[in-house]
């Protein structure tokens, strides 16, 4: 891959072409090339492709979708899930290494990929493999819904509301019955060291407790049930969906009159934890980032009133830092004091740390504001300048792109950057730029809406084949006309046909069609997976025995920062060798093999296949092999249909290899 690392971003001329008078297209190969090198071929099938003035913009967007790939994990037949930290964590779901506290950034991230087999696999673990274990609060329904509106697949998400419904009924634990509130611990929302925790422990500690009722929690189970209003509907079950409508309205007016704090002129948690240092009901004494969360969801009402909050996100000694979004303000009495350590350094607190997770909520939330809003509080500047802020926290010190777990709002670079805080996926960017920038605003209906928000800084952008309802979508905005040569202004292609915009307000609407239907990949069984390390298939090799198992556990990826693969570093031999054992025959007829290569890889001179029955191996000559070898992609060999239980693979090599997957099929 060509590196992202050594300047802020790609220098480039992207390919279009005006062929015909009310047709276009930007060059999707040529960009995917720019950015992913051999392994361009996923990404052209997949992703929407995007230019813009704004370059650091434009190779965040790029990263970002490598880095959703890098996460993406083959769990099973069609089954994929979505990781948050890119590899195992004590802390997360085995043997599929999942956190609920993300996914629903993941989902709204997720939605705009074309192949629709991802997201259907990891929303089918989330709600019938359990993979919403309610471990962290969660607004999973309302996402998988937001992602019905893009792809339209009724009976995909009508499958889903059962357990929708099962899932949303036992968050009961977290109700009071006398407040009409969901309430929370800090940890358990994802937010530990927050302010409703650290005073609930004295200025001591807050890694746990600081229950409350919580902004968050309350706006989640707000979207959630009013998702499951909107499905049952489309179900035809009227009762369910009256029902649900009928829980998201008293959870809206609870939010609005309990939580709204007229003091503070902002969303804050009020306690339920009643202490020596703390009282039952009494609002937090500070303002916090997760205030915002009700607009994630369009939740509170077009009301002055409520407009009042977003001034505080404007202002420096407020939540606004130098270099990012604060969790909460300087003026509180904890703010940035450090509770907790990890071998000396300092560990994941929310009491004034920029974290992506929160940044990337409130960006959502702006956006909303902004698109939805009566109002004369933010400005599409606003919105623009706080994309550019988080788009920087993407580039390290060192001028590498790689996204972690924090960063310092006041001084800038990261806070909590551990080896497995690489790459870390906690959070939106693109859907930022899809739907906040570009201003896609997808419906149930046959139409689309097109709500930018940008300013005089941006003077293109490109956003071309984004699927909806599986419908080709190209938006472009050139305000002089001289980048795309055809006219200024907002242009729409459906299909690669320009078509008519309608202006509503301060947006255009444009008539897509009917649903017609998206790519759905079903793949075959790749019969060397084993994400659980235990049993069969297993691997053995020559050299470095104790790393074989990630050469079948689903994940593949080629950041150098974390490892991901086996490799035949320090072997004296030029012949070595990988062995997958099955637990009985199986027909092979296809291997895919993903070399690393980087500084301290190179690819293999040679590949040779042997096939084991009956204790008795035999070589196995590939009818179509790969013209030449491809460095960190997918390499392909199909086989005669062979009948195994064992397949081992020869590397011949001068220089150490390493592969980070191999799959059998």
């Amino acid at each position: 891959m060509k590196s992202f690392f050594k300047c802020y971003f790609v220098i480039y001329t992207a390919l279009f072409s005006c062929q015909e008078e009310n047709r276009f297209k930007i060059d999707h190969h040529q960009l995917a090339k720019e950015y992913y090198n051999e392994d361009a071929e996923w990404y052209v099938k997949n992703i929407p492709f995007f230019e813009c003035s704004d370059k650091i913009i434009q190779d965040v967007y790029y990263y970002r979708w490598e880095l959703f790939k890098a996460h993406i994990r083959n769990v099973g037949v069609n089954e994929y899930v979505i990781t948050e930290f890119i590899d195992h964590v004590p802390w997360d779901r085995e043997p599929y290494c999942t956190i609920n506290a993300a996914s629903m950034h993941h989902i709204y991230e997720g939605r705009w990929l074309k192949d629709q087999c991802y997201m259907d696999g990891y929303i089918n673990y989330l709600f019938y493999k359990g993979g919403n274990d309610r471990r962290y609060s969660e607004s999973i329904a309302d996402a998988t819904y937001a992602r019905h509106l893009v792809n339209g697949d009724k009976k995909f998400i009508v499958d889903q509301l059962d357990s929708m419904i099962a899932i949303q009924n036992r968050w009961a634990d977290h109700y009071d019955s006398a407040k009409n509130l969901y309430y929370i611990p800090a940890m358990p929302d994802a937010t530990e060291y927050n302010i409703a925790a650290v005073d609930a422990s004295g200025g001591k500690g807050g890694f746990e407790g600081g229950e409350a009722f919580r902004p968050t929690i309350n706006s989640y189970m707000f979207s959630n049930a009013l998702a499951i209003s909107k499905i049952a509907a489309l179900a035809g079950r009227e009762k369910t969906s009256k029902q649900y409508q009928a829980q998201a309205d008293q959870l809206k007016n609870n939010i609005q009159n309990y939580l709204w704090n007229d003091d503070l002129v902002h969303f804050t948690d009020r306690y339920k934890v009643n202490n020596q240092f703390v009282k039952y009901w009494e609002f937090i004494r500070g303002r916090e980032l997760a205030g915002f969360a009700p607009w994630y969801f369009n939740l509170p009402d077009d009301q002055p009133k409520y407009h009042q909050a977003w001034k505080h996100l404007k202002d420096t000694s407020q939540l606004l830092g130098k270099f990012g979004f604060r969790t909460n303000e300087p003026s509180y009495q904890y703010y940035f004091k450090q509770l907790a350590w990890f071998n000396g350094k300092r560990s994941s607190q929310w009491n004034g740390p920029s974290w992506p997770y929160q940044t990337s909520q409130a960006l959502t939330g702006m956006a909303n504001f902004i698109q939805h809003y009566d109002q004369s509080i933010l400005t599409p500047s606003d919105y623009v300048n706080s994309l550019r802020l988080f788009a920087r926290q993407h580039l390290l010190p060192a001028g590498t792109i790689n996204l972690v777990e924090n960063y310092d709002p006041n001084f800038g670079g990261p806070i909590v950057h551990e080896y497995w805080s690489d790459h870390y996926l906690h959070s939106t960017f693109n859907n930022l730029v899809i739907s906040g920038l570009c201003g896609i605003q997808p419906s149930e209906g046959d139409s689309l809406d097109i709500n930018q928000i940008i300013d005089s800084s941006i003077k293109y952008y490109c956003l071309s084949g984004l699927s909806y309802h599986g419908h080709d979508i190209t938006v472009l905005y050139d305000d002089s006309g001289e980048k795309y040569k055809i006219g200024k202004g907002v242009k729409v292609f459906v299909d690669g046909e320009e078509v008519r915009l309608t202006q509503r307000r301060n947006s255009f609407r444009v008539y897509v069609g009917k649903q017609v239907r998206s790519i759905t990949t079903t793949n075959p069984v790749n019969q060397a997976l084993n994400i659980s390390k235990h049993r069969f298939p297993k691997i053995s090799a020559s050299v470095n025995t104790d790393s074989t198992y990630q050469l079948n556990d689903g994940r593949i990826w080629y950041f150098t920062e974390i490892k991901n693969q086996w490799s035949t570093w320090n072997s004296t031999n030029t012949d070595d060798w990988v062995t997958i054992e099955f637990d009985g025959p199986r027909n092979i007829s296809e291997i895919k093999l993903y070399p690393v290569v980087n500084r301290k890889f190179m690819l293999p001179q040679g590949i040779k296949f042997e096939s084991k029955m009956n204790n008795d191996w035999k070589s196995i000559s590939a009818q179509e092999s790969p013209t030449a070898l491809k460095p960190n992609s997918v390499n392909r060999w199909h086989l005669p249909n062979t009948s195994t239980t064992s397949i081992r693979i020869r590397f011949t090599h001068t220089d150490p290899v390493a592969f980070t997957e191999i799959e059998c099929f």
